[in-house]
């Protein structure tokens, strides 16, 4: 029994698909500039080649920045034209005055107009020929999901919107003595007995199972699985998808024996990791109050102007293992914002001052932080420290909350970078997600991708 599978592209195949030939495209476009026009600036030869590899670096760390390899704005036709234009003027910028690694500066002005352009329409080709075929529906991931009935169509929903090509096709009853309707008209829903049928038919990429309850699994739907599973069908469960595709742990489907689904990452325990973090973040609070005493002046101005009152306020944060502290941060509220009780802020929040706005829109209100890092109460990276009152708050309704304490809380994070800012009960679970993500996940690659990400977050005014 076969049945034929469509090409996709997961989630981290498409990235890296992106990252090789943006890379590739530069190049050959750099080498028939090179054929075809009077350019010598860049020639690929073997007694340079590292030229060629360090243009390559420049191109995908300036890329990765720039969100080039964001997928959703990958298929935004104006925002990957903006990422392009910032991504190539960057490159090119950072290329020409790295002249010890790269090629002497040239003499006549249009050899770098050649190699910004063969940069920027090399980069434009590549990701509309992406946009057009590899980025449509016919690489959709066609899925097959069995469920309870009380799921279906929020699971459905989720995964939909996760990822647009991740398409639930089909469900399937566990027990066909239950009776199984769904909201959605578009996913049939299968007996177990038709389900060999159906995949002769229909293009199969893999079968989700995202029961919970054991005793669903009945006899007849394992001897099922098992024969899928001899025929060479991916079978994977719900919670592993969702958390491959989100970078989230969805604790609102798993049980209360959560630390099966959560073991700690081991760099939480790793002596050398540990270590070398703190250097860093005293290196990074030290370099961060040093720009701090720069630009105190011109924010003492803008406080005088445009919050008349006190510069810095302090507030109770809890912290590792909930031992609470106080944070420093620039005064971004009007005077007496909560004199009617504490409150999530909104966006466009009326208690925050036109100068505080600026202040959060550049994240330049926290840098006070920097001392908080330096004492040791925070870490650069890590989830973002609450107030005792909103902890209290949200642990009566989210399990698991108090989770995000065995870490020190950071100035950023894994979900201040992915998750604009939330304001509410239902925001502050999806935070929590991607939260025990990165506890579960922590490693040196998670916290550079998390520092790259909110160099973005910086560049493009997404402060709260």
């Amino acid at each position: 029994m076969q049945s034929k599978k469509k090409i996709h592209f997961e989630v981290s195949e498409r990235k890296i698909l992106l990252r090789v030939f943006d890379v590739l495209f530069v190049v050959f476009a750099l080498y028939i500039v090179g054929e075809v026009f009077n350019f010598d600036y860049f020639n690929i030869t073997p007694s340079n080649f590292y030229w060629t590899i360090l243009l390559g670096i420049y191109i995908i760390f300036i890329g990765t920045i720039f969100e080039m390899y964001n997928l959703q704005i990958a298929s935004n036709q104006f925002q990957i034209i903006r990422s392009i234009v910032l991504t190539t003027v960057t490159t090119v910028l950072a290329y020409l005055l790295t002249p010890y690694f790269t090629p002497a500066l040239p003499n006549n002005r249009i050899q770098i107009l050649y190699f910004f352009l063969a940069i920027f329409f090399a980069l434009l080709i590549w990701r509309i020929f992406y946009q057009k075929f590899l980025a449509s529906q016919r690489f959709q991931k066609k899925v097959i999901l069995i469920c309870e009935n009380q799921q279906a169509d929020e699971l459905i929903a989720g995964l939909k919107s996760i990822d647009p090509h991740y398409s639930i096709i089909a469900v399937v009853n566990p027990n066909d003595a239950k009776e199984y309707k769904i909201a959605n008209k578009t996913v049939k829903v299968l007996k177990l007995e038709n389900l060999r049928k159906y995949i002769r038919k229909v293009s199969i990429s893999e079968i989700v199972i995202a029961t919970q309850n054991t005793d669903e699994i009945t006899v007849s739907l394992y001897n099922e699985l098992l024969f899928l599973l001899e025929n060479g069908f991916v079978i994977r469960e719900y919670t592993q998808v969702y958390e491959s595709l989100t970078q989230r742990i969805p604790v609102q489907f798993v049980s209360r024996d959560f630390y099966k689904y959560f073991p700690f990452s081991r760099s939480n325990q790793n002596k050398l990791y540990l270590l070398s973090t703190r250097i860093f973040e005293i290196i990074i609070a030290l370099l961060g109050l040093s720009v701090g005493i720069v630009i105190f002046p011109l924010i003492f101005i803008g406080n005088l102007c445009g919050n008349r009152g006190k510069m810095f306020y302090t507030q109770i944060r809890v912290g590792k293992n909930g031992k609470e502290f106080s944070i420093f941060k620039f005064r971004t509220m009007v005077k007496n914002a909560e004199s009617q009780g504490a409150v999530f802020a909104t966006t466009n929040d009326a208690r925050i001052t036109p100068f505080g706005k600026f202040l959060r829109k550049t994240r330049l209100d926290e840098f006070p932080q920097f001392y908080n890092i330096l004492k040791g109460d925070m870490a650069v990276i890590g989830p973002r420290p609450e107030r005792p009152v909103f902890v209290n708050k949200i642990a009566e309704v989210m399990p698991f909350y108090q989770t995000r304490h065995v870490l020190k809380p950071g100035l950023t994070g894994w979900a201040q970078v992915n998750y604009s800012y939330g304001d509410s009960i239902d925001d502050s679970l999806i935070k929590l997600q991607y939260d025990l993500y990165y506890i579960k996940h922590r490693s040196v690659f998670l916290d550079l991708n998390i520092l790259i990400k909110t160099l973005s977050t910086i560049l493009f005014f997404r402060g709260q």
